[in-house]
């Protein structure tokens, strides 16, 4: 596996795939990889001859006092997660590289960006896909691999390349948990066990939904007032929000049918942790079918 750091030398690498013809399956990551992880890399080696993940904490992405200095890192750990899982490039550029002195272009999904963590984090979503845009352009690839965890991150990408004609293809994949159903997270490191035992608390709010859905009940009002229940049982919980949202447009409904997505983001301390299910496949800890 090859370790780049310089965006010139990964153009090189993926102009030199591109024009022998080989596909290029693309991982882009934050780090501090977990299985979560490696199922897309997994599945990026089925899908390409050559299999490039990145690693880089995008600065662009995080608001005024959220965790980019404190956000988890680990080069050595992360290096053997994707040897492992079968990379042939770790991409690790420096942020002087992705945002040279004189920066000044973003790039915007508007609607779809703006409810849920569009509003709780202004600015978010601009730094996601602006990154996200470049990598792309450096990289080249044939299919890009995005957890379905973080769902509307994955509904902006995919509306940005439509809208952008972007010749790649974008595959969701599904959300990875632990063996008692929490959703595998970086940031899950920030949790103390009390804390750990309490983030519970999302997935079996998704898991009531889902088996109420299964019994007939539709009405969302009825639905999101058994989740925050659930949720709010939970002493060190504080919702940001408890969402019911159509699957494409991420446009809000009052009755849930099989493509309505429940999608939450509970503070578990200081931790914000995020989950979701489309509601009408139903729920289990180890997938969603």
């Amino acid at each position: 596996m090859d370790i780049i750091e310089s965006v010139r030398e990964m153009k090189r690498i993926a102009a030199a795939a591109r024009e022998a013809g080989r596909r290029i399956s693309f991982v882009p990551t934050m780090g501090f990889l977990h299985e979560g992880h490696a199922s897309l890399m997994r599945e990026g080696r089925r899908r390409g001859d050559l299999l490039v993940v990145s690693i880089f904490v995008n600065p662009t992405q995080f608001g005024a006092g959220e965790d980019f200095e404190a956000y988890p890192r680990d080069l050595a750990r992360d290096t053997a997660v994707a040897l492992e899982s079968g990379a042939d490039v770790l991409f690790v550029p420096k942020a002087s590289e992705m945002y040279p002195a004189g920066f000044q272009t973003w790039v915007n999904v508007e609607t779809v960006s703006l409810p849920m963590c569009g509003a709780s984090r202004p600015g978010h979503f601009r730094g996601v896909t602006t990154v996200v845009a470049k990598l792309f352009n450096i990289v080249r690839p044939t299919a890009a691999l995005f957890g379905e965890k973080d769902y509307q991150q994955l509904a902006v990408i995919r509306r940005m390349v439509a809208d952008l004609d972007m010749e790649v293809e974008v595959v969701g994949m599904p959300t990875v948990r632990e063996a008692d159903g929490l959703a595998l997270s970086s940031r899950n490191s920030y949790l103390s066990p009390d804390e750990r035992r309490s983030a519970l608390c999302l997935s079996r709010a998704l898991a009531a939904a889902c088996a109420r859905y299964r019994t007939g009940e539709r009405s969302v009002a009825r639905l999101r007032e058994e989740v925050m229940a659930i949720i709010l049982k939970e002493p060190k919980a504080d919702i940001d929000y408890v969402e019911f949202r159509d699957g494409d447009t991420l446009e809000e409904v009052e009755n849930a049918d099989g493509r309505t997505v429940l999608a939450l983001a509970v503070r578990i301390g200081r931790t914000r942790l995020i989950d979701n299910t489309m509601i009408g496949r139903g729920f289990t800890w180890n997938e969603r079918c």
